[in-house]
């Protein structure tokens, strides 16, 4: 599913509104999540699950072509927790 999926549906449920504005309801929602989760707040969508952030720390890899040692840096990363409701949804 795109994007331009989602705005077909919401258009489709969105009686009185045209295709530009449900294309702008979804793009104010997907920057929100995106403004949150850029400041490292956790979303909390009830239904459907949990974004956070995780840092992870700097640690030694190998290269596997080479074998040889390199460092892998500090990050963060983006997790999703799906709800026990989606995950009701998913197995039946």
């Amino acid at each position: 599913m795109t994007k331009a999926d989602i705005v077909e549906i919401v258009y489709g449920k969105l009686n009185g509104y045209s295709k530009a504005e449900a294309a702008k309801v979804v793009e104010l929602v997907f920057e929100s999540l995106k403004e949150a989760v850029a400041a490292q707040e956790d979303v909390k969508i009830s239904g459907f699950g949990n974004f956070a952030v995780h840092e992870k720390r700097a640690r030694m890899g190998r290269n596997p072509q080479t074998k040889e040692p390199i460092e892998i840096s500090a990050r963060r990363v983006l997790t999703f927790k799906a709800s026990p409701v989606l995950k009701g949804r998913l197995n039946g």
